[in-house]
């Protein structure tokens, strides 16, 4: 295969948002899943209690930002297998949780998940056809990514691009099929991307996952 597996950054938190992404051709849409209160909620906004959400230095209240559920989400893609959702916070039900509820939602179908907090993949060993990536935003965790692959290997690793080198690129690919990396929003950033020789890029610049697209040949199985 060539070309890079292209995903929309954050595009699965709408619903609006994640049909326009799909429509594009991207490989994945990937979404962010909190579990609040026995909500699986869709959003990159952090918790503060019941009332606020904190992202990006701005406080809401809550009543304020629309939050879908996973169940909408789900409904929303009609069937579509290109999602990609990256387990967030630390809740001890949350990936037991979203695992059960695409088996009763999509049974079979071939989802892809990622998280930081790599303990959370236990929960898709009974689905295989779950996609499974790793994921690693600090120096200390892409040391532990690299012990973690040698003899027990997974689809994939999503790691910042300041993290990496080509030669780290060519070490993480020996145990996964794909490395992806993130924030890859600009050209010079696709360009480093490229350099690094990564199978992946995560973007919120649909434009320029557009221009990827256009030059690409690579299909996800």
């Amino acid at each position: 295969m060539t070309g890079l597996i292209t995903v929309a950054h954050r595009a699965g938190n709408d619903l609006s948002a994640v049909r326009q992404a799909l429509d594009s051709g991207v490989h994945l849409v990937e979404a962010d899943v909190h579990l609040f209160r026995g909500r699986l909620e869709m959003r990159h906004h952090k918790s503060l209690g019941p009332w606020f959400l904190w992202d990006a230095g701005k406080l809401e209240r809550r009543g304020r930002v629309v939050v879908p559920e996973l169940r909408r989400l789900i409904e929303a893609i009609d069937g579509d297998h290109r999602l990609m959702l990256d387990l967030k916070g630390v809740h001890p039900w949350l990936a037991g949780r979203v695992a059960r509820t695409l088996h009763e939602l999509a049974p079979g179908t071939p989802f892809t998940v990622c998280t930081q907090h790599w303990w959370m993949v236990r929960a898709f060993r009974s689905y295989p056809q779950v996609r499974v990536v790793l994921s690693a935003g600090s120096r200390r965790g892409l040391r532990r990514l690299r012990r973690r692959l040698h003899g027990s290997p997974v689809y994939g690793v999503s790691v910042h691009r300041r993290l990496l080198s080509p030669a780290t690129v060519n070490r993480l690919r020996d145990g996964v099929e794909v490395v992806m990396t993130w924030p890859v929003d600009t050209p010079d950033g696709l360009a480093h991307a490229r350099h690094l020789g990564v199978g992946g890029v995560i973007s919120k610049n649909s434009a320029l996952l557009d221009d990827v697209l256009a030059g690409a040949g690579r299909q996800l199985n």
